[in-house]
């Protein structure tokens, strides 16, 4: 069995991942870089890597910790909304470069409202 601890530290990286790849985006598109750069696929798949992990970890760690029972709580649901704006936002990043400084806060924003979320569950 599969402690909590784990699942924790498995949300987390995934976490960083996610992060890590939209700020490499971020900035390529904030630089003027190339679409088609030698390092486009290894961001991707850290990106999509990161998704699933923070996936797993965070319903592993809702499971082991009981919350999952008898529904999932609201902030959950927040907290996938988010996780889903994350999955769409480095398509937007990749598709347009221009939208790539306004988009740099929303990255923090998001990221600080999944951390409050998980932090105080207030609903």
């Amino acid at each position: 069995m599969i402690s909590a601890e784990v699942y924790k530290i498995v949300h987390l990286v995934g976490v960083m991942m996610v992060f890590l790849s939209l700020g490499g985006v971020a900035t390529n598109a904030i630089n003027g870089g190339l679409k088609n750069h030698l390092w486009r696929k290894p961001i991707a798949i850290t990106h999509g890597l990161g998704l699933v992990l923070s996936l797993v970890g965070g319903f592993g760690l809702l499971a082991r910790l009981g919350i999952v029972q008898g529904g999932l709580p609201g902030w959950v649901w927040v907290k996938l909304g988010i996780w889903i704006m994350f999955a769409i936002l480095i398509g937007v990043v990749s598709r347009k470069p221009g939208w790539a400084r306004s988009i740099w806060p929303l990255i923090i924003i998001l990221g600080a409202m999944a951390a409050y979320l998980a932090g105080s569950k207030p609903f």
